[in-house]
C-alpha cells in the first residue's frame, strides 16, 4: 500500500484523480471533519495534512476494532478499500488551519513540554510520519482528550509509548501542549 501511495502522490494525474475521488467518498465525513479535513468541532481531529499512510492505517484500525468509536467503526466498515485509499490521499494533501493562540505564555510552556516529551516521535515541527500522528494544527480539545485518555489507560486507544509519556503529564502540562500544538502550522 505504501508503494501505491507514494506513486500516487508523485504522479500529478494520479493524485488529481485520487483527490477528486477522495473528496466524493468523504461526503459522510464533512459534518465532523469539515469539507477539507479541518474540523469545525474542537473535540474531533483535523485530518488535513496528516500523512496518507498514517490515515489509511487509522481507517483500517477503526474497521478492524483496534481503534474504538462506535460511529467511526460503523462508517469505515461500509467503505470500499478504494474509497479508503482515496480519502487518505485527499485529506493528506489538504492544508491544515491552525488555531490562533490566545495565551503566548501557555504556548511557550507547551513548547518546552513538547521538546522534552514529544519531539522524539512526532518531530521538531510536530508533523509526524507515516506511523506517527501529525499534531501541528490539531484541535486543542482533541489533543487534551487524547492525552487524558492515554494517561488514564482508557483502552479506547492503545499505544505503550503514548501511555508512558502521558502518565508523566499533569493537567496544566497537557493544557500547555494543546495550546502550543494547535497553533502550529
Amino acid at each position: 500500500m505504501e508503494v501505491r501511495l507514494n506513486r500516487t502522490l508523485a504522479d500529478a494525474k494520479a493524485l488529481e484523480t485520487a483527490v477528486a475521488a477522495g473528496r466524493r467518498a468523504a461526503f459522510l465525513c464533512v459534518h465532523c471533519h469539515g469539507e477539507d479535513g479541518n474540523s469545525p468541532l474542537d473535540h474531533v481531529p483535523n485530518l488535513a495534512g496528516q500523512n496518507a499512510l498514517y490515515l489509511l492505517t487509522q481507517i483500517d484500525k477503526f474497521g478492524d476494532g483496534r481503534r474504538q468509536d462506535e460511529f467511526m467503526s460503523g462508517l469505515v466498515k461500509v467503505l470500499k478499500p478504494e474509497d479508503r485509499f482515496n480519502m487518505a490521499v485527499f485529506y493528506a494533501v489538504q492544508p491544515v488551519r491552525p488555531t490562533p493562540g490566545k495565551d503566548a505564555r501557555l504556548q511557550q510552556q507547551g513548547k518546552a513540554h513538547y521538546a522534552r516529551a514529544c519531539v522524539g516521535c512526532h518531530g521538531a515541527q510536530a508533523r509526524g510520519s507515516r506511523e506517527i500522528a501529525r499534531l501541528a494544527g490539531q484541535q486543542p480539545t482533541y489533543i487534551r482528550n487524547a492525552l487524558v485518555g492515554y494517561r488514564a489507560g482508557s483502552g479506547l486507544r492503545s499505544d505503550h509509548r503514548m501511555t508512558g509519556v502521558s502518565r508523566k503529564l499533569s493537567d496544566p502540562e497537557i493544557a500547555a501542549l494543546a495550546a502550543y500544538l494547535s497553533a502550529m502550522p
